[in-house]
């Protein structure tokens, strides 16, 4: 078959090897007609919408006019690492060329680094070939993480190598050792360090880690400077530069050689799209809060996003902190408090033991200077005291029977933290059954599957327990040791921080480095148990912490070499995540406050134990959590359980609160948070009621594709710039923000074309509007605001009914509506009020009580929707308390 028009497939030119920004995988499709536009369209959708294709001809007489059957032609799509949500590549969707009848001219991705093939001899039947570019801002977006763990100096003289990025020209940045520790290669002193200058692209000075990848081999193009970045604890602005003598060492708040500074990395995991992940579980010893909430639910977007949009093969994993001074102290007070009242002390012992436990708790009182755990301290005291008081009464007047009974109960219930804690103070050293400290965390872990699940999070794909890992943690410490970067001391083994800091490639403290020292933050991560002063001269130095704690009486305890003991808190998630991970993994993750001591010392003690420096690649922290702008603690008992939460509010409206605000920010969880969600899931919600209404319109096949006229065109427009728009936003740190104000914006459009279309008594274009509503629900599923079974908009009922309950209903609801339809039509030509009313009766009264919302509107059909009974319900009482007359109360005249 001859070629048409003069165009052939090889007519297309090619880019440049150096234009790919981002590793590149093919989908090679040999067709025997060399323009195979519509086929090609038609078989990439089942791929990925748009994706860019790059058109090869075969060799030898391939390359020439008239190309026969026998001979085909390859068409290579280039999946980009950053696909779109249909899977496929970031550039424009392409255009026929004009030149010729159905001659295609493709923008493309350049497939493979090889070199394209010699041009033919001029006169031979083939023009000189132009040079290809992009068009202007069609280059695809790459995802960038908000990376706690970004270096951004370039000497390490405290480590005993120093050195230099390399920037030149070409922008194939590397890090050069210099013969002398801190010294630098003679550079230009105008160049800003690019994002891409990082270890875990360039490789550091001790090589590149293991899967490292060249920042060459992200495209070659020279990024943008990063912008000015805000250090922790400094409200200073300091625009990095590699050649600045403070950030060369030269002495100043930027002089740390092994500083690191969170900003925007792009994201590039080790071993292609899969990525490994590790992230810090719970330590499960009372009820989860919001607190939890803002984490997982956090994460749980970030792999949903990383999973299902950009299709990264995410392995994540997750531990549960079932060993810990916390868990072991309310073991032990839950257990001695149960066998302190199952042995049913009379009136006069019960207040006997509040009296000595009330002399401890004064001293502790005294001695607590914040000012809210002071606060709560005194309401307790008296609330015992207040409880106390009336069976000093019934004990003084003899009282016995059911009115002493009731009054002991209601001191003990009162009392129970004072007594708990006296008790454990006197005969916690005679709890010795490893049981009772297993019982406690196997509850709540059950509760927190149970918050998790009921919060729509996804499980891990692995879950790790400190109790089922403890071998490994003893193999780890003893590594550690024989590496020189611990020591044992009295039946513990501690974590040298001083000769890991002074040691060759290592330093300590990358995450804040301004805290390394600070006390109180160290004896926090050691525990309650493990900082008294025994335990504290046992260390060669204040920074060192625990890898291994010789056990007391009344705690748990394994076998290991140097005598019964438990983990530290620090080495459990080193030894499970090392493990399963191995020496480097891409991603992990935790609350912002786990960044020091808890990661700073997950990673010396990994790298100590791996001997390298890229134990982890993209650090994420997520954001605090605040009730109503005040800090949540649990000693404060400020805070909001998971369970509390989910009886307020739904899972999908904690969601989209939770979307409606950057995952690495402060979330202020207070009222007017969640009804800015519930405005949004409302606004939402209609739309997806509106585009359902209107494709149930009756109407043969050939009406669903009607003819486009200028409004049409605009709306397909917005909706495709809106997507970009979403699309630019995940690839910003995952901006779900953003990416939501883009996707009401496209509701916005779509309701205003909409109205204008029905006040011009014409019908919106169903298949139009079905497309977008159809890429909301897909972007909602991926944030998991919308369960996966629901085929378009929010699910009705419970989790796993709505498709059978509306497809159900649906039918026998709409033959209701018309025939009410009938009725009134025909009481309004005889008037007959009284059948008006019952249909108005049957509108507002009867079908909201079963979750059927019923609108009619002058000329047009009636809309039937099937929405949440308790929606519909707030809003008849909203309408209610809205049109009673102001100073006047529902029932009285």
């Amino acid at each position: 078959m001859g070629m048409r028009g003069g165009a052939h497939p090889t007519d297309s030119p090619r880019p440049p090897a150096s234009s790919a920004s981002v590793p590149t995988q093919l989908l090679c499709l040999e067709v025997a007609h060399p323009r195979p536009v519509s086929l090609l369209k038609a078989v990439l959708l089942g791929v990925g919408d748009g994706l860019p294709v790059q058109p090869r001809g075969p060799p030898g007489r391939a390359g020439r006019r008239g190309l026969g059957t026998s001979r085909g032609c390859v068409w290579e799509a280039a999946v980009m690492s950053a696909p779109e949500p249909g899977g496929g590549g970031l550039w424009p969707r392409c255009a026929q060329s004009k030149r010729g009848r159905g001659a295609a001219r493709l923008p493309v991705v350049p497939p493979r680094p090889a070199p394209d093939p010699a041009p033919l001899p001029a006169g031979r039947g083939r023009r000189a070939q132009p040079q290809w570019a992009p068009p202007a801002g069609s280059e695809p977006c790459q995802l960038r993480l908000y990376n706690s763990l970004t270096r951004s100096k370039v000497s390490r003289a405290r480590g005993g190598r120093g050195g230099s990025w390399e920037s030149g020209a070409s922008s194939q940045h590397r890090w050069y050792p210099s013969a002398r520790p801190g010294a630098l290669r003679s550079r230009p002193a105008t160049l800003p360090l690019p994002a891409t200058d990082i270890p875990h692209v360039a490789g550091a000075a001790s090589g590149p880690c293991p899967g490292s990848v060249p920042a060459a081999e992200l495209g070659g193009r020279r990024p943008a400077p990063p912008p000015p970045v805000t250090l922790f604890g400094d409200t200073r602005q300091s625009s990095l530069n590699p050649y600045d003598p403070l950030v060369a060492g030269g002495g100043g708040p930027g002089s740390d050689p092994h500083a690191f500074f969170p900003t925007k990395d792009v994201f590039v995991p080790q071993d292609g799209k899969r990525v490994t992940w590790y992230c810090c579980g719970p330590t499960v010893y009372d009820a989860s809060h919001m607190g939890h909430a803002r984490s997982y639910v956090s994460f749980d977007i970030l792999r949903r996003v990383l999973r299902d949009y950009f299709k990264f093969d995410v392995f994540y994993c997750m531990n549960i902190t079932d060993v810990d001074d916390k868990i072991i102290r309310r073991a032990r007070q839950n257990y001695l408090f149960e066998r302190y009242r199952e042995k049913q002390p009379s009136a006069a012992q019960l207040l006997e033991d509040v009296h000595a436990a009330l002399q401890p708790f004064a001293a502790k009182l005294k001695e607590t200077t914040d000012p809210d755990k002071k606060q709560m301290l005194e309401r307790l005291e008296r609330a015992v005291t207040r409880a106390a008081e009336p069976l000093e009464e019934a004990v003084r007047a003899s009282l016995a029977g059911e009115e002493l009974d009731g009054r002991v109960q209601v001191l003990l219930a009162e009392a129970k933290d004072l007594l708990s804690d006296w008790l454990d103070s006197t005969h916690g050293s005679e709890v010795t059954d490893n049981s009772i400290f297993s019982q406690l965390p196997k509850f709540w872990e059950a509760e927190f599957h149970k918050d998790m699940e009921a919060l729509n999070v996804l499980p891990p794909d692995v879950l790790t327990r400190v109790s089922e890992y403890v071998p490994e943690i003893v193999d780890f410490v003893q590594k550690i040791m024989d590496n020189g970067y611990g020591y044992a001391s009295n039946g513990s083994v501690y974590f040298d921080t001083v000769k890991f800091a002074n040691s060759e490639g290592h330093c300590y403290g990358k995450l804040v480095p301004e805290a390394v020292g600070d006390q109180r933050a160290l004896q926090e991560g050691e525990g309650d148990l493990s900082i008294s002063a025994e335990r504290l001269s046992e260390k060669r130095s204040p920074n060192d912490f625990a890898l291994w704690k010789a056990s007391k009486p009344g705690e748990p305890s394994w076998p290991c070499p140097w005598g019964r003991g438990r983990p530290g808190w620090h080495i459990e998630c080193s030894a499970m995540a090392g493990t399963l991970l191995g020496a480097s993994m891409d991603i992990h993750g935790g609350g912002f406050d786990l960044r020091f001591p808890h990661h700073d010392n997950e990673l010396a003690q990994s790298e100590a134990y791996f001997e390298n420096d890229c134990w982890v690649r993209y650090f994420l922290h997520t954001g605090h959590l605040t009730i109503a702008g005040c800090k949540m603690s649990k000693s404060l008992k400020n805070f909001i359980t998971i369970k509390d939460a989910l009886k307020k509010h739904s899972a999908r409206q904690l969601r989209l609160a939770f979307l409606m605000h950057a995952w690495k920010d402060t979330l202020d969880y207070s009222s007017n948070t969640m009804e800015s969600a519930l405005q949004y899931e409302r606004f939402l919600n209609e739309f997806f009621l509106n585009v359902k209404d209107l494709l149930r319109a009756p109407g043969d096949v050939t009406g669903q594709f009607e003819k486009w006229e200028r409004e049409e065109t605009e709306l397909n427009k917005c909706f495709y710039d809106k997507k970009a728009a979403v699309h630019e936003a995940l690839c910003d740190n995952v901006d779900t923000r953003t990416a939501l104000e883009e996707m009401r914006a496209l509701v916005s459009q779509c309701n205003l074309y909409t109205a204008a279309r029905k006040a011009a008594r014409r019908r919106p274009n169903r298949a139009l509007l079905a497309s977008v509503a159809n890429y909301l629900t897909h972007m909602l599923k991926i944030f998991g605001a919308i369960e996966e079974e629901s085929p378009l908009g929010f699910p009705v009922g419970a989790p796993g009914t709505s498709l059978s309950l509306e497809s159900t209903v649906m039918p026998y609801l709409q033959v209701l509506s018309e025939f009410r339809e009938g009725v009134r039509s025909i009481a309004r030509e005889h008037r007959v009020p009284e059948v008006l009313q019952l249909s108005d009766a049957l509108r507002d009264d009867i079908l909201p009580e079963l979750g059927v919302r019923l609108e009619d509107h002058e000329g047009l059909p009636t809309v039937v929707k099937l929405v949440d009974r308790d929606t519909l319900l707030r809003e008849r009482e909203e309408k209610k308390r809205v049109s009673q007359p102001e100073g006047t109360w529902p029932g009285v005249c």
